[in-house]
């Protein structure tokens, strides 16, 4: 029996992808991470699909990829279930069968949490690999809600000294916004992370222990919130 579009929007279950890119094995993302899942799971949030980037980091990308591109653009193909049809060469397949578990697991989700960590200014390469792997020219993932986990080592916020130099949520926003048609990207920061290993930082580790606390209430929060987002599908 066939369900109408009704029916299956009330009997979807939200899903979550959760993405985590740090170096580390035990970091202030992958913590904030780990509790948000824990949140939305005790909250009947749904499915829970798992991706270590930087464990299995994806490769980069290749002429294939851009081979595809080309074809979607010059052929007006925007809808991602058409995308297979831009696939034809030996070359594209190869790069297709890259893209296309990462590509799924975005699809299916209803919400995508982020572990972002700032490297440099900027996010990790393990998920800059992922970015680029899983975007294609005029692609629209919203309605689907991004969340981004944020650790700094120190203060980037609006009004800090060092906010110029911030091209790692900026990015993020700016990308998903840009790229994904995601207008609003919910953000949770851990600052001063550093203040924890640097001796000449010490000073400001109760500055860390504020921020990472409120960060801890907020994934809270956050999680219970979207717990039931559920994207409206089929219509």
């Amino acid at each position: 029996m066939t369900l109408d579009a009704n029916q299956q929007r009330r009997s979807h279950v939200s899903h979550l992808l959760h993405l985590d890119s740090s170096a580390r094995s035990d970091s202030v993302t992958r913590r904030l991470g780990a509790m948000f899942v824990e949140t939305w799971q005790s909250a009947g949030g749904g499915n829970v699909t798992y991706r270590d980037l930087a464990a299995e980091t994806p490769p980069a990308i290749r002429e294939g990829w851009t081979r595809i591109c080309d074809t979607l653009l010059r052929e007006g193909i925007t809808d991602i279930d058409r995308y297979p049809e831009a696939v034809r060469t030996d070359q594209e397949h190869e790069a297709w069968a890259v893209v296309k578990p990462l590509l799924a697991e975005v699809v299916a989700a209803d919400v995508v949490l982020i572990g972002a960590p700032m490297y440099n200014f900027g996010v990790p390469a393990s998920l800059k690999a992922w970015i680029d792997q899983v975007t294609f020219p005029k692609m629209v993932l919203s309605p689907r809600k991004f969340v981004v986990i944020s650790a700094r080592g120190g203060a980037y916020g609006t009004g800090t000294p060092r906010e110029p130099f911030d091209h790692q949520v900026r990015y993020l926003l700016d990308f998903f916004r840009g790229h994904y048609a995601v207008e609003h990207t919910e953000v949770i920061s851990a600052e001063m992370v550093n203040a924890l290993v640097d001796p000449t930082l010490s000073h400001l580790s109760a500055l860390h222990h504020e921020s990472s606390t409120a960060a801890a209430l907020a994934t809270k929060d956050l999680a219970l919130q979207l717990s039931n987002h559920t994207i409206r599908r089929g219509d």
